[in-house]
């Protein structure tokens, strides 16, 4: 009994350690890339381009991918995303120019698009039902401890070398290819693989226009929710502190590292036992009201303690959401893991597009709009839960009567 506990266990922990690395990769560019751009004289156009380059290509082949790895097992998706995303990090280290630069951001959200839904997929192969919530909040804590501690190695090692986070990146993610080529075992079964095979192929829009009307598909549709309202904060809260607070980035890099480990710390060890105690739908209920609820104490904070209790409230409600619906949508699933994990990465790229755009611009109608935004959109999904699940308990009453 211990020994296949322990057989589940070093699989998960090497699939943390390599989400771990690419939210890492994923962190390091935040604080470094404004620099990157400046030196190679381009514009602000060009950052955003390189930013949204990235969110793009996830979006576009995270579902392809969590394809592919119902057709062709985990373990070749999860090495080759590993050593495509060391590649494109030693790409941008060495770049000379700035289409090199283009092109490592858009290798590297095609490459890490493959390891997140593919893990998330092998998280679902290896844990029972009762289990899952626990597996996807510790894939959770080591992708939000990663994009947390991410910015800071970039800071600390971009002081010594502009390049040198890269380098490290890139070797680390190496490092991490080598070791699931020969310890991170297949989970997929040859009968999976075969009935996934079969399946009528579709186009990739067709297929989230039907996964929309599937049974997981209002929980995608939270996914996207979830990802629009942190999105929404995180690409303006470092403008808003500085407007309203008059905070430098020292502040606001403590306060965002602060409540990124309380995060980690609630995916990592809260997760679990709230599923089990109270079931995904409880869950994901009290987790889109926390977050509101802290997106409107934001407006009301006045001080540096208060900014870091409210913001701390928002990112354990969503921290604690994520890893929920990860779990509630594996569950929904079925057979199909890999493609609705890949869909669900999907819906997480699209909002993060959207959130920032928006943000910014209702930003210069009124620096307090888009957390009142955050706030209005969680609390009507949470409105929306609450009916999705009526409907369904009705539904289900019904086909057992």
């Amino acid at each position: 009994m211990k020994e296949t506990k322990k057989k589940k266990v070093a699989p998960l922990l090497l699939l943390m350690i390599n989400l771990f690395i690419i939210m890492v990769g994923i962190g390091l560019v935040i604080p470094i890339l404004p620099y990157y751009v400046e030196a190679f004289d381009a514009s602000g156009r060009d950052l955003g381009l390189l930013v949204a380059s990235f969110a793009f290509m996830q979006f576009l082949l995270a579902p392809v991918w969590g394809r592919l790895s119902d057709r062709i097992g985990r373990k070749p998706l999860i090495t080759l995303g590993m050593f495509g995303f060391a590649l494109a990090e030693f790409i941008f280290a060495f770049a000379t120019d700035l289409w090199m630069l283009y092109a490592s951001r858009i290798l590297a959200g095609t490459f890490g698009s493959a390891i997140m839904p593919t893990a998330m997929a092998y998280v679902a192969d290896v844990t029972s039902e009762e289990d899952r919530g626990k597996g996807m909040g510790l894939m959770g804590a080591a992708m939000a401890l990663g994009i947390v501690i991410g910015p800071g190695i970039g800071g600390w090692l971009a002081e010594i070398d502009l390049s040198l986070p890269f380098l490290i990146a890139g070797f680390a993610g190496t490092l991490a290819a080598v070791v699931s080529v020969f310890m991170l075992k297949e989970t997929l079964s040859d009968e999976a693989r075969e009935e996934a095979k079969n399946e009528e192929k579709t186009n990739h829009f067709v297929r989230m226009g039907n996964a929309l009307k599937s049974p997981v598909g209002f929980l995608l549709v939270l996914v996207f929710v979830m990802s629009f309202a942190l999105a929404n904060f995180t690409s303006i809260f470092g403008f808003y502190a500085l407007k309203k607070y008059g905070y430098d980035p020292a502040e606001v890099g403590v306060i965002v590292a602060i409540t990124g480990i309380i995060g980690a710390i609630a995916q990592g060890t809260l997760v679990g036992r709230l599923t089990k105690r109270f079931g995904d739908n409880r869950v994901v209920s009290g987790s889109l009201l926390l977050s509101a609820i802290g997106f409107i104490l934001m407006v009301f904070a006045f001080n540096y303690v208060t900014v870091l209790i409210t913001v701390s409230i928002f990112f354990l409600g969503n921290s604690i959401l994520r890893p929920s619906l990860n779990s509630y949508i594996s569950k929904l699933a079925g057979k199909q893991q890999g493609t609705i994990m890949g869909l669900n990465n999907s819906f997480l790229s699209l909002g993060n597009a959207a959130g920032p755009v928006l943000a910014g611009f209702l930003f210069e109608v009124d620096i307090h709009i888009p957390f009142w935004l955050g706030a209005v959109v969680l609390l009507v999904a949470l409105a929306a839960v609450k009916v999705w699940t009526s409907t369904r308990m009705g539904n289900a009453v019904e086909n057992s009567g």
